[in-house]
């Protein structure tokens, strides 16, 4: 099966739930899987860096930590490049030049926004010491850091890439280019980091310019798909690279910004839910990080999901077409919360299987972390419906170019509400580690409930009042 030969996604819009389905499934599919491969390239440094020593590791784990945090702030400021393509091909199936203007400001865009990432990247190891690091694990963590700069600019353009032959209706290319990034990272830490096959056994710092390899292949890969796929390269996407388009340039920030902190706002707040399992004890901060690691895994499927239906509900947003956009929106909503139901009865159903996947299950000295995250799990798997809603409904809300009021959503949500019970009821009730998941719980209800409210409100709203 060609995953990169997916059927036209501009064309007439579809007239049944069932056409929708299938062209958000086409669509979700490859994005799903390159998401799940994108967690595996992330964690190749620490794997092979583990063998080096608890030092490394450690400087690995918080190098590698700060700069996917970066990143991620990065594609989803850049991210807004995704609806706004999808409303240009709505409106005009050959948007030619509309598009290539909004991919090139996206690129603009990045690279703008990665300067001051780089600049914090080359101070790495005072901002470790600022955080009251073992000083050691900070010198090392900064050489680290000093590298894998490097790969800050292709791994955004890398991102902006995969987002425009997404919504141009090529989103297979993902899977394959994650893919061969994943096997290039596998290959560079074996050849750098311990030296094999006759090359340098450079450490740390081989495992570090591994991901800068990987990450400059992907950008290469993605251009090369760009301006070679029999479907992309009539946009001539690079073409005029240097011109300037200041109203699209701000569209980008204006939609942007608020995607970028909505996504940092909860991903913060998992961060902090660390930091009060570290207030309890060692144990619990390893069960949470079992637990949460088994439902990131489980999360890639609706934020997959949501990536599609900002494409789909932002062609119908183009296209000025109501009936579309409900469709869109209402299929989307189904099959990532259907998905979570899949994935929740599963954790529910097997959770010690899933923990093996990460620890020895049967060793009496695991027995208590164990125990901690089989009880995290269960709620887990009760707020897999929550987590799937929510991801959902800020994707269609963003298809109608709705991003403001959903970050403010978030803000709220996961702070005031996730974070303060966690706090009530992890500490001021005492249920400790369950108490900090039922908060997690909570700011995922809170969030869901607010966004999907305001999906089904947005005509009275008058959110797709100003071009439908």
């Amino acid at each position: 099966m060609d995953l990169t030969a997916t059927p036209p996604l501009t064309g007439p819009k579809p007239r049944s739930d069932r056409a929708e389905l299938s062209a958000l499934a086409r669509l979700a599919g490859p994005l799903v899987g390159a998401n799940l491969l994108q967690m595996a390239v992330s964690a190749v440094d620490v794997i092979f860096v583990a063998r080096l020593g608890t030092v490394d590791l450690a400087a690995a784990t918080l190098g590698v930590f700060l700069f996917n945090l970066s990143m991620y702030a990065l594609i989803g400021l850049t991210s807004a490049a995704a609806p706004i393509i999808a409303a240009e091909l709505g409106a005009r199936a050959h948007a030619v030049r509309e598009v290539r203007r909004s991919v090139r400001m996206a690129l603009w865009v990045g690279a703008a926004g990665a300067a001051p990432v780089i600049l914090m990247l080359a101070h790495g190891e005072t901002l470790l010491l600022l955080a009251g690091q073992n000083p050691e694990v900070a010198r090392r963590a900064g050489t680290f850091m000093d590298i894998i700069l490097f790969a800050t600019i292709p791994g955004v353009a890398a991102g902006i890439m995969r987002t425009s032959a997404a919504a141009l209706g090529r989103p297979g290319w993902a899977f394959v280019v994650t893919g061969l990034a994943l096997l290039t990272g596998i290959l560079g830490n074996w050849l750098l980091v311990f030296g094999n096959a006759g090359f340098p056994a450079l450490g740390l710092e081989g495992s570090a310019l591994a991901s800068v390899i990987s990450m400059t292949m992907m950008a290469l890969a993605y251009w090369v798909i760009l301006t070679r796929d029999r479907r992309l390269r009539r946009y001539r996407l690079f073409g005029h690279w240097w011109r300037t388009e200041w109203s699209r340039f701000r569209d980008i920030v204006r939609l942007g910004v608020p995607i970028m902190l909505t996504w940092m706002f909860e991903g913060a707040l998992f961060g902090g839910a660390a930091i009060l399992m570290g207030l309890i004890g060692v144990d619990q901060v390893a069960a949470h990080a079992v637990a949460l690691n088994i439902a990131a895994v489980a999360f890639q499927i609706p934020f997959g999901v949501a990536q599609a239906a900002t494409i789909r509900v932002g062609m119908g947003y183009g296209a000025q077409d109501r009936e579309w956009i409900a469709r869109a929106g209402r299929v989307a909503l189904w099959v990532g919360i259907g998905s979570m139901v899949v994935t929740a009865s599963l954790i529910w159903a097997m959770p010690r299987l899933f923990i093996s996947a990460y620890i020895d299950v049967d060793a009496p000295g695991n027995a208590r972390v164990v125990a901690l995250a089989l009880q995290y799990l269960l709620v887990a798997a009760m707020f897999q419906l929550l987590d799937g809603a929510q991801a959902v409904a800020a994707g269609v809300l963003r298809g109608i170019q709705d991003t403001r009021v959903p970050m403010l959503v978030a803000l709220f949500g996961y702070w005031v509400v996730g974070f303060g019970t966690s706090i009530l009821l992890g500490f001021g009730l005492k249920l400790e580690g369950v108490g900090i998941w039922l908060g997690l719980a909570a700011g995922l209800l809170a969030v869901s409930i607010l966004l999907l409210w305001r999906w089904r409100a947005r005509e009275r709203l008058g959110l797709i009042a100003r071009t439908v």
